[in-house]
This record gives C-alpha cells, structure tokens and sequence, in this order.
C-alpha cells in the first residue's frame, strides 16, 4: 500500500514537471514568467484594499456621479508651478496624512525633514521653491486650519506675494483633504479640547475680516475648556466642533460668513451643504479617514505619485475608546446633521471612484495582456517560418550535393 502511495506521488511529480517544461517550451518570454509566479501566489488572488474595513463585497452606489467625477488625474507638474494645497480639518487624521505628504512620497527631490523641527522643505527639483502648501512646509501661514473660504482667498496671495503682478506664473492649485465619521471626529475634538486645545489661533477671515465676539462666542471664559464635560461640550451652542466638516469645506461667503441675521436658518444649512458636496466633488482629491489604503491608492493614481510604505489602518483611537449610549450617539448625530449628509455623500463619492478607477486599472491591465499575447503569437509565427524556411534550405542543399 505504502509503495502504491510513491508511485501516485511520483507520478503527480512528473505531471507537475512536465506541465512546467511544456509552459517553458510554449511561452519562453518574462510574460508568462510573471503569470506563472502570480498564479503561484496565494496573496495575489486577495485585493489588498479589502482587508483594511468592512466595505461590502457589492457596494451599491446611492448617488449618481458622471464619469468625469469619478475620474480623477490631474496633469500635477512638480517641476512647473502647480501647488498642491492640503485643507486640514481637525481630529480627521489629517496630521498623520500631512506627515505621509512630507516624508513618505517618492520624489527625484524629496522633501528634507530634520529632526526637531515640525517643518519640512519642499522644493521642486532645481528650484528653492514648494510644490506643497501644508502645515508641514508651509506652516499655518493662511492662519491656523485655515478653511476653504480662507484657503482659496489666501493661498495665491502668500505664494505670490513677494512677485509683481505681470511675474506671476499662472499656477493650477490642487485641493485636498481627509474626511471622517462625523460622531468619532466629534468625540476625537473633544476629547482635544478636553485636554486643552483650543485653536483660538484660527482666524476665520471671511469677506476680508475675522467674525466679531458678538458673531462667533466662545464657550467658556478662561483660557481654555480643559476638562469639559460631553455634556458642556453639546450644550454650547456656539461650538465650531457641530458641523465642523460642511463649514470648514463651504464658500462661506455666500452665507454672510459669520452673521447668522442675513438669511433664515434652514436655508443658511442648506446653502452650506450644497456648497461643501460641491466643492468637494471638484477638490483634485479627499480621502476618508476609515479608509486608509483606498486613500492611498487613489492619491497615487490621481497625482500619479507613488508612497514609499502603505498607510496603516488604525481602529483603535481615543475617540474609539470613548463609550456613550444611544441617546448621546443620537443627539450627536443631531448636532451634527450636515456633516452626516455631507459625510454618507462623501463616502459614496469615494468608494464609486475606487471602484472606477480600480476596474480602469483593470481594463487596462487586460489590454496589455491582449498586446502581449498578440507580440508572443507574432514571435512564436516568426520562429515557426524560420524553422520551416531553414529545413527547406537544408534539404535543397542536400539534394545539391547528392546530384554531384
């Protein structure tokens, strides 16, 4: 029995062997090298972007985007004077994204980061000039987290600045940003401001000022909020944490800024909305905070540029760590109503274009399979004439050689 289980072993061996030198025989080429060491790989069946979160195996799409939202790469001239302008919301993981930008991008000049300083330099290749405006390599020089209306009003005036008018290169500026679920973010804030943050260096310039004590109050009257209950933190009314995402990403002055007087508060909400989703929709790039690798991958393809190590998923935060009941969830979400609109339109905006931009990949991946096979068959009919062409010629000369 034992000497029946070699034999069936070995002959399983030999079929193996036989079936690998009949492959190298047929496709000889480093084509078929790489098919057969992917067909090898166990890990190259999985999709490395699906182990990172608990997205759906068919995600159904809610929204309905054309294929030029969906379709995202911009023609990024690192060595001209396109800029990319990184708007950095609070608690949405932004800081860990910033230092991606800064440290972890291969470049023909990377950025140089030294150690003790929060800054990094920026400069394109041969020029002591940045390509990224971030808070870190430029600082908080529009002010700290500074919003969309902030950004695209100061931006091109602080690069710019020390030129003449007639000097001024006609720049492309890329906006991007990092979302997240609107409830961890707003526990995420507050558990910061509980511990002292106060970010009362903001300048919230809108329409060419910064908002009044009577416009924009502040919660509390020492020199921080430290040690704030959740409570104190929901009952203030005037707290930027609620709705921080849709304020931070609207055009700020079609509402008046910040005098809530100009126009009734339902339609104030809703001009807010619609100007985020928008304005979101038509940034170069955003990314989800619950998403990391999707992230990644879609900066990469959409400024074709490549990080060095993947991002990493991280599921345990301190706002994770924060327990509320379900009536805190539901008086958070509450408070916080448009950024979850702004946030479930997000979500289906960037999972759609992942899902585009993956099954393009695909498609062209497929095309170059075709054009390859096609290049193999041609050298493989080449090869064959060749052989025939050389047998007739020997044989003529043969029979030559027999007439003599």
């Amino acid at each position: 029995m034992e000497d029946r289980s070699h034999k069936v072993l070995l002959a399983l061996v030999m079929l193996f062997l036989f079936a690998v030198i009949v492959l190298q025989y047929v496709c000889p080429g480093t084509e078929c090298q790489l098919l057969r060491l992917r067909a090898l790989s166990p890990a190259a069946a999985a999709d490395p972007y699906r182990a990172e979160d608990e997205t759906p195996a068919r995600f159904v799409p809610r929204f309905n985007f054309s294929a030029g939202d969906l379709l995202r790469r911009v023609d990024f001239n690192i060595k001209g004077d396109d800029l990319i302008v990184f708007l950095h919301i609070q608690k949405t993981g932004g800081t860990t994204f910033g230092r991606h930008l800064v440290r972890n991008i291969q470049l023909e000049q990377p950025c140089e980061c030294r150690a003790g300083q929060k800054k990094c330099t920026c400069h394109r290749p041969g020029k002591r000039e940045t390509w990224l405006f971030s808070r870190f390599s430029t600082g908080w020089s529009c002010g700290l987290h500074a919003d969309w209306t902030e950004l695209t009003n100061c931006v091109p005036a602080v690069v710019d600045s020390k030129k003449e008018v007639r000097l001024r290169p006609s720049r492309n500026f890329y906006y991007i940003t990092i979302l997240r679920d609107p409830v961890s973010r707003y526990l995420s804030e507050w558990r910061h401001v509980q511990r002292g943050a106060t970010w009362k260096a903001s300048l919230h310039v809108c329409d060419g000022r910064s908002p009044t004590t009577e416009e924009l109050p502040s919660c509390y009257t020492g020199d921080d909020w430290s040690g704030c209950s959740l409570k104190e933190f929901m009952d203030c009314p005037y707290n930027l944490a609620n709705n921080r995402q849709v304020r931070m990403l609207s055009d700020l002055s079609l509402v008046g800024c910040y005098n809530l007087s100009v126009m009734p508060e339902e339609q104030r909400n809703k001009v807010l909305l619609d100007s985020a989703k928008e304005n979101l929709k038509r940034m170069a790039f955003f990314g989800l905070t619950e998403f990391q690798r999707k992230t990644q991958y879609l900066f990469e393809k959409t400024f074709n540029m490549n990080f060095i190590s993947p991002f990493t998923q991280y599921n345990s935060t301190r706002a994770s760590s924060v327990e509320i009941d379900e009536q805190t969830q539901q008086r958070i979400e509450a408070l916080n109503f448009l950024d979850m609109e702004l946030y479930d339109y997000a979500k289906d905006l960037f999972l759609q274009r992942y899902q585009y931009m993956r099954q393009k990949e695909h498609q062209e991946a497929r095309r170059k399979r075709q054009e390859q096979r096609k290049i193999l068959r041609a050298k493989q009919a080449h090869l064959k004439e060749q052989g025939e062409n050389s047998s007739t010629t020997d044989y003529l000369g043969n029979v030559e050689r027999w007439r003599r």
